[in-house]
């Protein structure tokens, strides 16, 4: 369908200045090709445009597409065998997770993405084994995934230099192990050893490969302070600078992170960072949970963006992000599932819900965020840390025509009070089941539960099948390294933090 209607009782389209939420009653939304290009009163779209087919109608709410604005992999590490472990015990854990077929795996969470509304996602990959041409090899099975499936995805392969399994070198690590241990270590690290050059190299063919789709976007994600030397965080500038690709660099995520950065660089992990020009309106910080007021003013002055992961945090103890503080800043903050959201799926109604309920202290005059706070988040602001931004995340015309219909009867049965406001009800009642259909760039690619040209059920049955075959002798290696390295680990970084405060 080049032209039609997406009909709704009431169209969110964004929000104002003030994070005022627009909404269109009774309105219907003109779709031609990939792009809006009216809203308005329905009555009036339908006599101005007979004979267009129509979507919607009566009973639906229709809102931009949500941005998961930051993925990492398909199937959970849980999943996998990687239990919830404090984030620094987390990586040895998940040598324990067997490699999948990427297109499988991504496909995976991208269904649970589309079926909770989510429209585009951030994939930042950060760990591929191998050479130049197989790291290329498995993103294009990963973008390609995406594109399979219709979605929005914006792709960074996380650039990473040093101090692959602890806040230390390789080699330094290796050296303190148990003579039997350092060998297999030293093997296993060695196979993520692609040079900066190269990964440099990579961005920019994968950036040429997937210029002229407009699904698909190339992003530079500097992977975090303690994995970067500063060779690499100038080499990120330059890129930048060079080529206007928006960053997303993980920062500030533990409390291990921020006595990290005083170790290395006698002060905070952000004046480091700022010092090579990375802080600016190009950059999202993920995560910034021990980001200090200083931190936060500094992101403020930069007008950079913040990605807030909520669920993450929770389950690898990394501590509780003072949103509200984020807020208060004016700092654009988006919202990112990340590995797996609270429940071990990827439902992003679900990580508004708990973003809403978490950041509520005490007291009757405390601040906190309402919902239309949130739903902006997942909206308008998720899209500026995208290499889409100002193109997603409100319904205007020009806008790419992401859109998610909620059946809202489906919401408030059997019974919603008509006089909560209506974004009130969607954030703290609609669950993926409500979700009738998500169109993206113009195209339907979910409606009733299924997806239009990709088979849920015989995907996740070939997932199935690969996943039931026995460990093999790699397989089964990596399993008992995995639960060998747990203890050095631990003790690499006693005494670190020993007065932490939990946050």
């Amino acid at each position: 369908m080049t032209r039609h209607l997406v009909v709704a009782d009431h169209i969110i389209t964004g929000f104002d200045a003030g994070g005022v939420a627009h909404i269109v009653e009774e309105g219907a939304i003109l779709i031609d090709g990939d792009r809006v290009a009216g809203i308005g009163a329905a009555k009036a779209l339908r006599r101005a445009h007979p004979d267009l087919p129509e979507t919607g109608g009566a009973g639906y709410v229709a809102m931009p597409g949500l941005i998961n604005a930051h993925h990492h992999v398909g199937l959970t590490p849980f999943q996998m065998g990687a239990r919830d472990q404090p984030l620094e015990l987390w990586f040895p854990e998940r040598l324990a997770m067997r490699d999948v077929d990427p297109r499988l795996d991504t496909l995976y969470s991208a269904f649970e993405m589309v079926a909770s509304g989510v429209t585009t996602v951030q994939h930042l990959h950060s760990r591929a084994p191998g050479d130049t041409d197989a790291v290329l090899a498995r993103a294009d099975k990963i973008i390609g995934a995406y594109r399979e499936l219709g979605m929005r995805a914006s792709y960074s392969f996380a650039l990473r230099d040093q101090n692959r399994m602890i806040y230390a070198a390789d080699e330094e690590f290796v050296a303190a192990l148990p003579p039997a241990l350092q060998k297999p270590t030293a093997e296993y690290l060695a196979g993520f050893g692609l040079p900066l050059s190269e990964q440099i190299a990579v961005f920019h063919a994968l950036r040429e490969r997937w210029a002229d789709d407009p699904l698909i976007g190339i992003q530079i994600a500097p992977s975090n302070l303690h994995w970067l030397s500063d060779a690499a965080l100038e080499s990120a500038a330059r890129m930048a600078q060079d080529t206007g690709a928006p960053l997303h660099m993980h920062l500030l995520e533990t409390p291990y992170q921020q006595e990290y950065a005083h170790r290395r660089t006698g002060g905070s992990a952000l004046e480091h960072v700022d010092s090579f020009g990375l802080i600016g309106p190009q950059l999202t910080i993920g995560h910034g949970v021990w980001m200090t007021p200083d931190d936060i003013a500094l992101v403020a002055e930069r007008g950079a963006c913040l990605c807030h992961n909520c669920s993450s945090n929770l389950r690898l103890k990394s501590g509780t992000a003072d949103l509200n503080a984020f807020l208060a800043s004016g700092v654009p903050v988006g919202l990112g599932i990340d590995e797996a959201g609270i429940n071990d799926d990827r439902d992003m109604l679900q990580e508004m819900r708990l973003a809403l309920t978490l950041h509520r202290p005490p007291g009757h005059d405390a601040p906190s965020p309402d919902a239309g706070d949130i739903l902006r988040m997942a909206t308008e602001h998720g899209a500026a840390t995208t290499p889409f931004a100002g193109r997603i995340g409100r319904l205007a015309p020009g806008q790419m025509a992401d859109i998610v219909l909620l059946d809202w009867r489906a919401v408030t049965y059997p019974w919603q009070d008509p006089a909560m406001p209506l974004i009130d009800v969607l954030v703290r009642r609609a669950k993926a089941g409500v979700v009738a259909s998500v169109m993206i760039g113009g195209r339907t690619v979910y409606r009733d539960g299924n997806f239009i040209g990709v088979d849920r059920g015989e995907t996740l049955k070939e997932l199935a099948l690969e996943l039931a075959r026995p460990d093999t002798p790699t397989d089964a290696k990596l399993r008992r390294l995995s639960q060998d390295l747990l203890e050095p680990v631990r003790r690499h970084y006693s005494g670190w933090c020993k007065d932490l405060q939990g946050r």
